[in-house]
């Protein structure tokens, strides 16, 4: 019988009381959906350290949901990082998503560990098997990257030094997806991929977010959104379109699971799982 697909969510720690209270509401109503884990990003150089563990621990303690920190390690010594995971390990997680992270403006020092296999590996050797650690994939290939191959060797090292499965930047182009695997099997990359999904709800937000981490947004896609200018409801229903067709074509082609970029909003993700039967 064939396994129902992994679904996760993923959060950024709020910065205001505001922005808390969204969160909350949001978490406890993806609560719902019974997915598999929650993810909190952590920003590099550990700007958002306080936050994102005051919202792992919240999640721990108000909902059922498994959760996942991010960590990553630019910015920060080896000591500062086996604090953080020793820290999660006492509280009882059980997942991490080990990143290298981007160097914040203004900060000079990369830190002890330059890349995110150098990570999985001190996760590993502080302990042992505890966490199912995720790493970071790229189909369109990470930005930073010297070649598609170079970024292919990151993945492989990353897999190497223990990784348990990836989670892939957001794309619109499955085919993206389904080319990218078949390299990774080439270069004998065997953990499960799972599709990073990000729901189309507001332009500029998604222009962006997709302009500063690298993503691609086809461009019929951009000059659709474009032309439904303050339209909100015309929008949304053709992102809804646009990304419920890209989630049915990477499920039926085998993908693992899906991992959706919430923004700290509920309502795209929770009509996508509605559209794809994956509702409990």
């Amino acid at each position: 019988m064939k396994k129902p697909p992994i679904i996760s969510f993923e959060f950024f720690p709020p910065k205001t009381a505001e922005g808390i209270k969204i969160l909350y509401a949001t978490a406890k109503e993806l609560s719902g959906l019974n997915p598999d884990f929650f993810s909190v990003t952590f920003g590099a150089g550990g700007s958002t350290r306080e936050g994102t563990l005051e919202t792992v621990t919240w999640l721990q303690q108000n909902t059922t949901i498994s959760v996942a920190p991010h960590l990553a390690c630019v910015g920060l010594t080896r000591a500062e990082l086996a604090e953080i995971i020793q820290k999660y390990q006492t509280l009882g997680i059980k997942r991490l998503v080990a990143l290298r992270g981007d160097l914040p403006s203004g900060m000079g020092q990369s830190g002890e560990l330059r890349f995110a296999s150098h990570l999985v590996s001190l996760i590993r050797e502080r302990t042992q098997d505890h966490f199912h650690i995720e790493v970071a994939a790229y189909p369109e290939i990470h930005p930073q990257a010297k070649n598609a191959m170079d970024d292919l060797d990151n993945l492989k090292r990353k897999a190497d030094a223990g990784a348990n499965s990836a989670i892939t930047q957001y794309f619109f182009n499955p085919d993206a997806y389904f080319y990218f695997l078949e390299e990774c099997t080439k270069q004998c990359i065997n953990i499960p991929i799972v599709p990073g999904i990000m729901p189309i709800t507001h332009f500029d937000k998604l222009i962006r977010f997709s302009d500063m981490c690298g993503a691609e947004v086809p461009r019929w896609i951009r000059k659709r959104l474009e032309n439904y200018g303050d339209d909100a409801t015309s929008l949304q229903a053709f992102g809804l379109e646009i990304v419920y067709k890209l989630c049915e074509a990477l499920i039926k082609g085998g993908a693992p699971g899906l991992h959706f970029y919430t923004l700290n909003h509920a309502p795209g993700s929770i009509n996508l799982i509605k559209l794809l039967n994956l509702y409990p």
